[in-house]
């Protein structure tokens, strides 16, 4: 039996629905006892010639000075940072964003009761994503998700593995946020057949959070339908903490789905991008809701491990390094408040022009969280958005994001509060001009 084969009866034995939903590649994957696997059972020995890495000869680094001091560190601390990391990331930063994920970053602390693996480092988020996808997705995989959403999840999931896209319209003909569509999204699709569906709260392009009672309906389909089914649920969380309305709550969903149901396996793909304004450092963390025993845990992360290691090699140490400095001085969750305190303040300052927004030219979806305010161009003007972005930069020095059909996506997040006023008189000017106003 092959070592792939080895993995594959751990998981049908330990964690059948996680089992049924790897693709062809996900059950051939596995992590060889090649290099990284050698140098990691030879760490620690007086003599280690194992893995290419240039040290000192007693496992310290020997990075260049000008480098060592732009990122003062030292000590273990800067070995970490100028060594290789370990493929599925350094086990300290591990520790602490699963601590940062179940205490600091929604509402209130995460019960013990409510199971979280070990999350594991990828490099950035959409890094995170496309782990999934060649995990468990692949041709005659469908991956249900509402509309509108983002591109990248296309290129991510469609076109690097070939799933394909069930959606539904995230609004219902009275505007309003529907709890329902991934459930019919996903009743389309035979009994019996795994499945994956994308949660993206609070959202992009959209800056949607579902409220509690909408949120409610969200996990009661999604349960419903892992009783047909073998089914992932992949929760983007890249804007973790970042609800604005009091009946919208901050913690990720992926909390209310983990241990919920044996069929159902949720999937939080988050990190320091957003959340800790670390958009350069590529962090992201890959963390799965299940119950795993542990063969079954050193199973789906041999797999991991062996998709990392022949793309990546390993994420990027440094990165790692500065993130858990952060983590591990304290002073993390007042720091990260401060962002949230500056989002919130952009939210109140950008609401009321949104809302005094002429319906006959532009329409605001619902928006209560995240970076973006997603605006419709009015039926009947027949504009094109993209031909709106370019007059936008054109005539007016104000940049937003075109999508088709009809849509313009403002990021506040990357305006000043004082500006947003502002900004939107300007997109409400540019579409006015264009529809002959």
């Amino acid at each position: 039996m092959s070592a792939a084969e080895d993995l594959n009866r751990v998981l049908e034995a330990t964690s059948p629905a996680l089992a049924g939903l790897l693709s062809p590649l996900g059950r051939a994957a596995y992590f060889p006892q090649d290099i990284p696997f050698q140098a990691a059972e030879a760490r620690g020995t007086r003599y280690n010639g194992t893995i290419g890495v240039f040290t000192d000869g007693a496992g310290h680094a020997v990075p260049l000075p000008s480098m060592a001091d732009a990122l003062d560190l030292s000590g273990d601390e800067r070995d970490r940072a100028f060594l290789y990391s370990p493929v599925l990331g350094v086990p300290a930063v591990r520790e602490a964003w699963r601590r940062w994920q179940r205490t600091e970053q929604g509402d209130s602390p995460v019960p013990d009761e409510v199971p979280s693996s070990l999350p594991v480092v990828t490099c950035g988020l959409s890094h995170g994503l496309s782990l999934v996808a060649d995990l468990f997705g692949g041709p005659g995989r469908k991956l249900a998700l509402t509309t509108p959403f983002w591109g990248n999840y296309r290129q991510v999931f469609s076109l690097r593995t070939g799933v394909e896209l069930v959606i539904e319209p995230a609004y219902g003909t009275d505007r309003r946020f529907d709890p329902k569509a991934l459930r019919r999204a996903l009743g389309a699709l035979p009994e019996g057949e795994p499945a994956l569906a994308l949660a993206n709260f609070p959202s992009n392009p959209g800056g949607y959070a579902p409220t509690a009672i909408e949120r409610a309906r969200l996990v009661e389909g999604l349960v419903a339908e892992a009783e047909r089914r073998p089914l992932a649920v992949i929760c983007d969380d890249a804007y973790g903490g970042l609800a604005y309305a009091e009946d919208a709550p901050n913690s990720s969903i992926f909390w209310d789905l983990a241990g919920l149901h044996p069929n159902l396996v949720p999937i939080k793909i988050d990190g320091a991008t957003k959340e800790f304004g670390f958009f350069g450092g590529r962090v992201g963390f890959l963390t799965f809701g299940a119950d795993l025993e542990d063969e079954a845990r050193q199973a789906i992360e041999s797999k991991i491990a062996s998709l990392v290691r022949s793309t990546l090699g390993s994420p990027v140490a440094t990165s790692q390094m500065v993130l858990l400095r952060s983590l591990a001085g304290g002073q993390a969750l007042a720091e990260v408040s401060e962002i949230r305190r500056i989002a919130r303040e952009r939210y109140g300052a950008v609401r009321p022009a949104l809302e005094a927004l002429d319906p006959g030219l532009l329409r605001l979806l619902p928006f209560n969280a995240g970076f973006f305010v997603l605006m419709e161009l009015a039926d009947g003007l027949g504009l094109d958005p993209h031909d709106v972005r370019r007059h936008l930069i054109e005539k007016h020095d104000t940049g937003v994001v075109s999508s088709s059909p009809n849509y313009l996506r403002l990021a506040i997040c990357s305006v000043a509060a004082e500006d947003l006023p502002e900004t939107v008189r300007r997109i409400e000017q540019g579409v006015r001009e264009l529809a002959g106003g």
